[in-house]
């Protein structure tokens, strides 16, 4: 060491030469210390394996030839920068300065008064222990400052003050911020030093003092503990890469995955641990990262590790890693495994894609009553958000009605295919349980030891065998099972390239299966009470082509659709005595099997009125007693109001209300004319020849059930041609439009009527909208065809006995022009009967008539109100059988009043009828 100038200390300075274990060490401001523990070696200037220890030259920077211009060193700031970048002095700022044989300062290095704020000029040539120990310890400082010019090593921790600031003007070193400078005083601190007796050259005794400031130690500890914890106790995976993108050093969470010891992965690439994509996607990202210093966050890696086939999934935050200088020296990676993570949001997933079928699959199945479109919209729901095909088959027994179809029970019960989809394209459905494919609409069956067949017997899903060969990879057969019934097959198969059915898919299959299972059943029941209903209602109808004297008929009924129930709608024509006819159209409130069976006891009840010949009024208002009474477990007579009253409980009526309404026509093919009543009904249409359509006005009255007013008739005269419509509103009234437009249309499409009556009907049910399926639909039509004069015999005798003969010989002629000569007996016989009873027992002159049309009626009129009465007449009796014969030799005969009096009638078919006349010598003595 030389001693010339007062600088800084030259040549080389020896790690080796300081201190560093077994080596007692004292604090200037107390007792002697612990032993100090072994120094933790730092990057490259630890030693080696071998014990051998590396050492550093201090630059000559500072030196008397320094590395910079010398216009530069005054006014450098950058001291800590002579080394090369990355140095380990970057991060320990060492000192030295140098004590002569009087023990004052002889030399002072920059970074001396860089560490202390003190510059050289102030400091060289001073007693170090009092200029900077405090007084309390300058004692000890002394003694020590002895021992040291005595020849003994020492190293020690010392607390330090800087002396005052020297006068304005001279300058002075940038003081520390870890120890801010008061006033009046200088900054304190606690230095480190290591100090190495050394002889001058004249032989005297100095000492070289290495300065280290003890708070950068310290941090410099904590970096290296808090780095020993991230790569040995972190529970992620720390990798850094150098510039070069290779490995430079790793922790044992990584390396417990990929294998190997620490040291093992040092030059490694990524490619050394991930599938080639992979690598080439994370070697970008580390080349970017470099090259940017934007961070890479949570980027998302597959792979798997050695001797594994599992695929893992990693997540790595990249970050660009700087030295002290801020020069970039590689990126760190820190890994996450997210296996499970991916796992569990995997079954999450699956668990929405789940629960978001099952909310699809209870909002479209089941919305249609239709067997067909349920299994359709099961297929809808599954393909292809479940499965790629999809098949449902269901029993043939149970589609047509059956309850327990034979083999229903083993599996072997027909089946029919109402349904296939599939989301492969040109490709259908390949059925993998039978032995060849089954088309939609085919009936097929499963062979017995077939898996299908199988699911069916044990109502549980079974997955079927798949070919090598084959497209579909895996299918499942699930039987659809309703209220413990199994009504049919779902198959369920999924293409390769596709994730195989697993338990979860199972048991949603089931229950996708279990839900349109019971939308079926509940579709086949309501089929099987709409076809009930349907078939007792049109068992209650009038046949498709009914007769009437003096009218050509043409009716339609058109029930509602299989999503509606049936209604309550109805017509009927009945033949009344003297070839006139009741023309019937009602509408029961209300719909299904009630609504139906309530139908049937109105026509029931009409027909009974209309044999009894009364006026319509009066028929309208017996049935309005007899609806009243429906809903009542005694009848008509309990439906009465009173009666209602004393059954209320708590002010509520609990019987049920049946409500209807009706129109009743009565038309005479004789005088062409027609009676009317109207029980809330729409009203009748006429459309009169060369005229437009217009509705007749009969007052509405209030619907059949609610009672309490009377009916009215309207009597109206018809032309002949002219055409009738009576209907039900399911004809003219829908949701899309309103009855007034429904009306108008019907009028319009009735304004050029063709001559068939069938074509008519056709064109006005295809005109209107009578599609919608909402209301069952009833239409009755009549043209009037009125009975031509020659065929009626009308004429009055006087009440005479004479009026007997006259009558038959009437009779005679009037049966003679028409050709009718075979009845000429039969018809006097009778007629003699009817006009004597009519002079016995009547009153007012005697009306004869005879009318001609598809039967012969003969008619009595008289001004008596007494109706005759059949009796059976004794063996001893003189009269009392001329009603036995009537009855005998005429097809029909009865009475009915009018409002004059009644009228006796008889009817006889004609010679070509199907029904043949009796023998009157047979009848005679039939009566004795």
């Amino acid at each position: 060491m030389t001693g010339a100038g007062r600088g800084e200390l030259e040549g080389t300075v020896r790690v080796s030469e300081i201190p560093a274990k077994g080596r007692v060490s004292e604090d200037l401001s107390g007792a002697a210390s612990a032993p100090r523990a072994e120094r933790v070696p730092l990057g490259d200037d630890a030693p080696d394996a071998a014990g051998t220890e590396r050492t550093e030259p201090i630059p000559e920077s500072e030196s008397g030839a320094p590395s910079t211009p010398p216009e530069e060193s005054p006014g450098r700031t950058d001291l800590w920068q002579a080394s090369p970048p990355g140095s380990i002095y970057d991060y320990i700022k060492v000192a030295s300065f140098s004590i002569g044989s009087d023990g004052a300062i002889d030399q002072w290095s920059r970074r001396a008064a860089e560490l202390f704020g003190v510059p050289p000029e102030e400091a060289v040539g001073k007693d170090p222990i009092e200029a900077f120990v405090p007084a309390d310890l300058r004692e000890r400082g002394h003694r020590k400052m002895a021992e040291i010019l005595d020849g003994q090593e020492w190293t020690g921790a010392v607390p330090f003050r800087v002396p005052a600031p020297g006068p304005a003007g001279e300058p002075e070193a940038e003081p520390r911020a870890e120890a801010p400078r008061a006033a009046g005083a200088g900054p304190t601190g606690l230095a480190e030093i290591y100090v190495m007796p050394t002889t001058t050259e004249s032989g005297e005794r100095a000492a070289v003092c290495i300065v280290v400031d003890v708070r950068t130690l310290r941090h410099i500890e904590t970096d290296l503990a808090s780095s020993q914890a991230i790569f040995g106790q972190s529970p992620f995976g720390f990798l850094l890469f150098g510039t070069d993108l290779r490995v430079q050093r790793t922790n044992r969470t990584l390396t417990s995955v990929f294998g190997g010891h620490v040291d093992d992965h040092r030059g490694r690439t990524v490619h050394d641990y991930l599938p080639r994509h992979e690598a080439d996607r994370v070697q970008g990202a580390l080349r970017r990262v470099l090259e940017t210093g934007d961070a890479v966050t949570d980027m998302q890696l597959v792979g798997t590790a050695p001797e594994s086939t599992e695929r893992r999934h990693w997540s790595i935050n990249l970050y660009r890693v700087h030295s002290g200088t801020g020069r970039p020296i590689g990126v760190a990676g820190l890994a996450t495994d997210v296996t499970r993570r991916h796992a569990a949001a995997r079954e999450a997933a699956h668990a929405r894609r789940n629960l978001a079928l099952l909310n699809e699959a209870g909002s479209r199945i089941g919305n249609s009553l239709d067997l067909e479109t349920t299994a359709r919209e099961l297929l809808d729901v599954v393909v292809p958000g479940f499965c790629d095909l999809a098949s449902v088959d269901l029993y043939q027994g149970l589609l047509a009605g059956d309850e327990a179809p034979p083999g229903l029970a083993d599996g072997s019960a027909e089946l029919r295919r109402v349904a296939a989809a599939s989301a492969v394209a040109d490709v259908p459905f390949l059925d993998l349980g039978g032995e060849a494919p089954v088309n939609v609409g085919a009936v097929h069956r499963f062979p017995f030891n077939s898996p299908c067949a199988h699911a069916l017997r044990t109502a549980r899903p079974q997955a079927l065998p798949t070919e090598q060969r084959g497209l579909v990879q895996s299918t499942l057969a699930v039987p659809m099972v309703a209220h413990d019934t199994v009504v049919g097959l779902v198959q369920f198969s999924r293409t390769k390239g596709s994730e195989p059915f697993t338990e979860r898919d199972r048991a949603l299959a089931m229950e996708l299966a279990a839900r349109a299972a019971v939308c079926i059943d509940n579709a086949r029941l309501y089929r099987r009470e709409h076809e009930r209903a349907l078939i007792l209602q049109r068992s209650l109808l009038p046949p498709d082509d009914p007769e009437a004297a003096g009218l050509d008929i043409a009716c339609r009924y058109r029930p509602g659709n299989a999503a509606t129930e049936v209604g309550g709608d109805w017509f009927d024509v009945i033949e009344l005595p003297g070839h006139r006819t009741a023309l019937v159209v009602g509408d029961v409130m209300g719909r299904g099997l009630r609504a139906a069976v309530a139908m049937g006891e109105l026509r029931t009840a009409v027909r009974t009125l209309a044999l009894l010949d009364l006026e319509p009024a009066e028929v309208l208002s017996a049935l309005d007693e007899i609806a009243r009474g429906l809903g009542t477990p005694g009848g008509v007579q309990q439906g009465t109001r009173p009666a209602r009253s004393a059954r209320s409980f708590g002010g509520e009526d609990l019987s049920e209300v049946y409500l209807a309404t009706c129109v009743y026509a009565v038309y005479d093919a004789v005088t062409r004319r027609c009676t009317f009543a109207n029980a809330g009904h729409l009203p009748p249409v006429l459309v009169e020849p060369g005229d437009s359509a217009l509705m007749l006005d009969v007052p509405p009255g209030m619907p059949l059930g609610v009672g309490g007013e009377p009916f009215e008739e309207v009597e109206v005269e018809l032309p002949e041609g002219a055409l009738l419509a009576l209907y039900t509103d399911g004809l003219v009234e829908s949701r899309d439009h309103p009855l007034d437009e429904g009306l108008s249309a019907f009028r319009n499409a009735l304004d050029d009527p063709s001559p068939a009556l069938e074509d008519v009907c056709d064109h006005v049910l295809n005109t209107l909208d009578t599609h919608h399926g909402e209301d069952d639909i009833a239409l009755l039509m009549a043209r009037v065809e009125g009975l031509p004069s020659e065929n009626v015999g009308d004429w009055t005798l006087p009440r005479e006995p004479k009026s007997v003969g006259r009558a038959r010989e009437y009779a005679r002629a009037q049966l003679s022009s028409w050709g009718l000569e075979s009845l000429v007996d039969t018809s006097e016989l009778l007629v003699s009967e009817l006009v004597t009873n009519a002079l016995r027992y009547g009153e007012g002159d005697i009306r004869l008539r005879l009318l001609l049309d598809r039967t012969l009626v003969c008619e009595v009129w008289d001004a008596g109100l007494v109706q005759p009465r059949r009796r059976r007449a004794r063996d001893t009796d003189e009269g009392g059988r001329g009603l036995q014969l009537v009855g005998l030799l005429s097809a029909a005969w009865g009475s009915r009043r009018t409002p004059r009096g009644k009228t006796v009638w008889f009817e006889l078919p004609l010679p070509d009828g199907e029904t043949g006349l009796a023998d009157p010598t047979e009848a005679l003595l039939s009566l004795f």
